[in-house]
């Protein structure tokens, strides 16, 4: 098996790192010469088919983030992000983790939840009906997708509930599809179009809105990690991570940047292998709330012997078939790097890569402070721009923090004095 934990990674140029990665997913010549591409892999000509009215495109920096072990197995985990310092805490998180095993992470099958809005209708004998014509509407949906029937997925539900508006009474009909691999919004909607002129004529009501929710509590992903006490730097920051936990989960202004620091992970996996991130983003921010509060999407707690336990759990919508997926040539190489074979595995390594950041960042910011981090990487980007080797670029980053004179021309006065 393939072991993610490569030393000095970040140390590498940029052909070393392509070389690790390709030996670690067997790439083709054809996909590297796609991740050498300067454009983004994707062509103009590619970017008017995919939006309306477009007029270029527009490039974020693509990463690797090491050290992943989830259930027992090792990941290279593609990011793309413009913020500096999230690949390295990622990597550094995952890297603590894997001392205890790594993460441990179960997803939940890809239901998907389709809505049809009803009005004019009688609620309680419309539910009835509806009841009783469960399997009829259930047939009916399924025989807009064969290649789910095939797969033995496809419609598997039909419920119903009561909402108060300011209008009145409305009945919602909630549609439960099994989707597979797939994100599924596609089909869902499809279905729930295909399905309310038979919930019409059953009711006698008025089918308003038919769409996909995308709060998607019914694909829960959880993950879990033990980041060991010595590891995490002894028992008083294991107290402090706690309790910059406990912070976050009883204040919403500091659950927000707590959460966004999580969705820095997730999120920058999301864009790598083409996932639709503002679902995911709106998702999880629903499920901050969920208990009639915002509040931490993590927890924070000391096991028996005192090592740090970090859970995530979050709603978590995401593909491997369909959609940008299999049409964007960097997101394809990104989908192969990562290995996962399911939409299940790779919620797991997504919600795994946020539980990563959000150890790091809570760290970060329970100790020393996250500026020093930031500055640190900060200038080591820039000490390798100006044309510094490896040996060098310890030296001048160190004097640069010393200085607080961070900038690529000091990088580069600082390298000619070497």
């Amino acid at each position: 098996m393939p072991d993610s934990s490569i030393s000095k990674f970040f140390e590498k140029s940029k052909q070393e790192r392509l070389d690790v990665v390709a030996n670690f997913a067997n790439l083709s010549n054809e996909e590297l010469e796609i991740l050498k591409n300067d454009n983004g892999g994707i062509s103009f000509d590619k970017a008017d088919k995919m939006v309306e009215n477009a007029i270029g495109t527009f490039s974020l920096p693509l990463g690797i983030a090491t050290n992943f072990k989830i259930n027992g197995k090792d990941y290279l985990v593609p990011m793309v992000i413009e913020e500096p310092s999230v690949i390295a805490a990622a990597s550094k998180g995952a890297k603590v983790a894997r001392i205890k095993g790594g993460f441990e992470v179960f997803a939940d099958e890809s239901i998907s939840i389709g809505q049809i809005q009803m009005l004019d209708v009688d609620i309680s004998s419309a539910i009835l009906e509806i009841e009783n014509a469960t399997k009829e509407i259930i047939q009916l949906a399924n025989s807009k997708s064969n290649t789910l029937s095939k797969m033995g997925k496809g419609a598997k539900e039909i419920s119903c509930k009561e909402i108060d508006t300011p209008s009145g009474k409305m009945l919602i009909v909630e549609l439960l599809i099994d989707v597979g691999d797939a994100m599924g919004a596609n089909v869902t909607n499809t279905m729930c179009e295909a399905i309310s002129p038979l919930i019409e004529k059953i009711t006698g009501g008025r089918a308003l809105l038919r769409i996909l929710s995308n709060y998607s509590t019914r694909r829960m992903v959880k993950a879990k990690a033990v980041f060991e006490k010595e590891a995490v730097g002894g028992e008083q920051v294991v107290d402090n991570i706690i309790s910059a936990f406990e912070f976050a989960d009883n204040d919403v202004y500091r659950a927000v940047t707590h959460n966004k620091g999580i969705m820095n992970g997730t999120i920058a996996v999301a864009n790598a292998v083409g996932q639709d991130s503002r679902a995911i983003e709106a998702a999880a921010n629903a499920y901050a709330a969920h208990t009639g509060k915002y509040r931490s999407l993590s927890k924070w707690s000391k096991d028996s012997e005192g090592n740090l336990v970090g859970i995530l759990e979050i709603p978590l919508s995401v593909g491997i078939v369909g959609g940008i997926a299999n049409v964007h040539p960097v997101a394809k190489v990104c989908t192969k790097i990562l290995g996962a074979t399911s939409a299940q595995e790779l919620a797991c390594v997504m919600t795994a890569t946020g539980l990563a950041q959000n150890y790091s960042a809570i760290r970060a910011l329970s100790t020393e402070g996250i500026q020093k981090g930031h500055m640190r990487l900060h200038a080591r980007n820039l000490a390798a721009a100006a044309g510094a080797t490896p040996d060098q670029i310890d030296e001048i980053v160190q004097k640069m923090i010393e200085e607080k004179k961070i900038s690529l021309d000091r990088a580069k006065e600082l390298l000619e004095q070497i």
